[in-house]
C-alpha cells in the first residue's frame, strides 16, 4: 500500500516550486487498478490548465520513478499517476475550503456520528476557530474540523455560476444564466 503521509511530503514541494496549491493526494482502486490522485490548482484560480497536469505529472514521474525500488519508495507496487484539477465539484480538504466556499452546498462524511447523523448535505456557513459551521436539513451545526472523514462541494447551478472557467477556448458559445439558473437571452460568439 502507498504511503499518503510520504507521497504528500514528495509531491508538496514540488505543485509549490510550479506555482500550484496541492488540494488532495489519494491512492485509490485497490489491487486491480491502483491509482495515485493528485490534484492542485492554482491558488488565483482554483483551476488547473492541461499544460499545469502535464508539467507536474512529468515532474511527478520522474521523482517518483527516480525512487522506484528504493528504500525511500513510498510505494511498493505497480500503479497509474493521475494528475488533475480538483474539478467543479471539489473536494474539501483544507479548514479554509470551509470559508472559502460558504454559501454553496456540500456532502459530509463525519468519522463518527454527530446527532445521530454520519452522513448528510449541508449549507456551508463558514468556519469558527477550528469548526466548521453548516445548516443541514434538521438544523445549524458546529463540528471540529477533524470530526470530518470526507466532504465535496454539490454541483448546483449556483456553484456552477462560481466557478466560471476563466477561457473558454474550444467553445463555439457561452451560455449565461441568471441567478434562478434560467438562461438569459445572452449568446456570445467565443472569437
Amino acid at each position: 500500500m502507498a504511503d499518503i503521509a510520504a507521497l504528500t511530503a514528495l509531491i508538496e514541494p514540488e505543485a509549490t516550486a510550479l506555482g500550484l496549491r496541492l488540494v488532495r493526494v489519494g491512492f485509490f482502486g485497490g489491487k486491480s487498478d491502483p491509482t495515485l490522485q493528485v490534484m492542485a490548482e492554482r491558488p488565483d484560480t482554483r483551476q488547473l490548465t492541461l499544460d499545469d497536469c502535464a508539467v507536474l505529472s512529468r515532474r511527478l514521474s520522474e521523482i517518483l520513478d527516480a525512487l522506484d525500488g528504493t528504500a525511500d519508495d513510498p510505494i511498493d507496487e505497480t500503479y497509474r499517476l493521475e494528475v488533475s484539477s480538483p474539478g467543479i465539484d471539489r473536494p474539501l480538504t483544507r479548514l479554509a475550503d470551509y470559508a472559502d466556499w460558504a454559501g454553496h452546498e456540500a456532502r459530509i462524511k463525519l468519522v463518527e456520528p454527530i446527532e445521530g447523523r454520519k452522513m448528510f448535505d449541508a449549507d456551508l456557513k463558514g468556519v469558527e476557530g477550528d469548526d466548521v459551521l453548516v445548516v443541514a436539513r434538521h438544523g445549524a451545526m458546529q463540528f471540529p474540523f477533524t470530526a470530518i472523514a470526507t466532504a465535496k462541494l454539490i454541483l448546483t447551478d449556483k456553484l456552477i455560476k462560481a466557478t466560471k472557467p476563466l477561457i473558454a477556448d474550444g467553445a463555439d458559445t457561452v451560455e449565461e444564466f441568471n441567478e434562478d439558473g434560467d438562461k438569459d437571452i445572452i449568446e456570445e460568439e467565443v472569437n
